[in-house]
């Protein structure tokens, strides 16, 4: 797990090799940001870390900077990117790597540099040798998309870090209101912890005044009021999107997406898939999995699909020109009474 990783660079317990494999950036990011702050001092960086781009130059090259002896200090840092070699996909650019010799090197690591090979690709080629090599020498870290507890625990210790706590019902606030994009949650928190100065704890009410809702967080709310019958809500939400300057298209491309994943989330849940497996299916977050399930128990699937093609006809008419955008869309929700 990667928040246990990250408690270990703290810790300044190094391993020789780091594989980071995943597409959630901001996790990637972190975990380079700790090796960099916690494996050498800022005056060990100019002379011991150096990086690579694998998709520029051969792996040989790169390992012979990791086996070069540290100059004053105690350990080398090389980050190498893009091992495009660890999957099946096809290399922007051809470069040749000697894979031998990292294998022979993941045998008998240097015991004063740390290697860290950072992939960002959904998945890995497990067929491959020498993926099989890195999974079973390096600390592998999987930089995917936290689950709803691993979340909230990134939460609270990101809070700490800044030497503040948050409560519980905070937590889920601040996921309502801003959703579940790690960065855009690491910004709330920082401005958050700034904010409250002397004071060590955010409350909700603190929440409920410092963080603004997301696009996709104020068109659930919409969603939610259209579904409910509840029109006037529907009606006044959508205007203050309009005068937050959201076009028409953009609202209206976001509801259908939430009201599909409604959808998609309601007929799993009937099939039996765990909320786990909904959200890998998917590709999204289990939080707005968790969400979608609170929310679709109301509702049939006719319901969702009706408004599906609702908010489709819509969509038609606003890409052809047949009608103004921002009318078209405010009679659609009035018409799904």
């Amino acid at each position: 797990m990667v928040l246990d990783v990250w408690k270990d660079l703290k810790r300044k317990k190094f391993a020789p090799v780091y594989l980071i494999y995943g597409t959630e950036a901001f996790l990637i990011n972190e975990t380079k940001q700790l090796l960099l702050e916690h494996a050498l001092t800022e005056e060990e960086i100019d002379f011991n870390f150096t990086q690579f781009d694998l998709e520029e130059t051969p792996i040989e090259i790169a390992l012979e900077d990791v086996e070069t002896l540290p100059f004053m200090g105690e350990r080398r840092l090389v980050f190498m990117h893009n091992p495009s070699f660890l999957t099946a996909e096809k290399s922007k650019q051809k470069v040749e790597h000697d894979i031998k010799k990292l294998e022979r090197y993941l045998a008998d690591p240097a015991s004063y540099s740390i290697l860290v090979l950072t992939a960002p690709y959904e998945k890995l080629d497990e067929r491959k040798k020498i993926t099989k090599e890195l999974k079973r020498k390096a600390v592998t870290v999987e930089a995917k998309k936290l689950g709803d507890h691993e979340l909230k625990v990134w939460i609270r210790e990101r809070a700490a870090a800044r030497t503040v706590q948050i409560d519980e019902d905070a937590i889920d606030l601040l996921l309502d209101l801003a959703g579940t994009n790690l960065m855009l949650l690491s910004n709330e928190i920082d401005k958050m912890a700034l904010y409250m100065d002397d004071q060590k704890r955010i409350d909700a009410a603190t929440v409920e005044k410092l963080v603004a809702k997301s696009l996709e967080q104020n068109v659930f709310t919409l969603v939610d009021k259209v579904l409910q019958k509840n029109v006037e809500q529907a009606i006044a939400i959508y205007h203050e999107l309009l005068r937050q300057n959201e076009e028409p298209i953009k609202i209206l491309g976001v509801m259908a997406s939430q009201v599909r994943i409604m959808y998609q989330v309601k007929e799993m849940a009937k099939q039996g898939y765990s909320q786990q497996k909904i959200a890998g299916a998917l590709r999204i977050h289990p939080y707005r999995v968790k969400l979608a399930m609170e929310k679709t128990g109301r509702f049939d699937e006719r319901e969702l699909l009706s408004i599906i093609n609702e908010l489709a006809e819509a969509d038609y008419k606003m890409k052809t020109g047949q009608a103004d955008k921002e009318i078209t869309l405010e009679l659609m929700i009035l018409k799904i009474r």
